[in-house]
């Protein structure tokens, strides 16, 4: 039986500049960096500690150009005010600052600098 998600893929424009995003802004770990093609390659970034991962692929055959829409995809923060300030201070664009949602939770949207839009919150 299925045991686990693997990974789920965002479209970017750059593999390269994704990278540094994803490692150097919101401290996340390069997983896979492997050439599938003529100038092709799978490259998966996971925040450190979790075992999904996320795909930084390009547009193709394989990859519906969905940049600069919601991802779909939730992101948890043990402290999201405080992991709001810190990613705000390094420059994230996010939607609106953290609030309550209606079932209580603490939580906002940012974006990557393709506009991939993540929901972020504590749970």
């Amino acid at each position: 039986m299925i045991s686990h998600i693997h990974s789920t893929t965002i479209v970017v424009a750059d593999q390269d500049a994704a990278l540094d995003f994803y490692v150097n802004t919101l401290g996340w770990e390069k997983a896979l960096d492997n050439p599938v093609g003529p100038g092709e390659r799978f490259l998966t970034v996971v925040p450190p500690g979790a075992t999904t991962e996320l795909v930084l692929g390009v547009p193709n055959a394989h990859n519906v150009d969905t940049r600069g829409k919601y991802s779909g995809i939730t992101l948890i923060a043990p402290d999201v005010d405080a992991t709001y300030e810190t990613l705000s201070q390094r420059g994230v664009a996010f939607k609106q600052p953290v609030a309550e949602m209606p079932w209580g939770a603490r939580a906002t949207w940012f974006s990557d600098p393709d506009g991939n839009e993540f929901f972020l919150t504590n749970g």
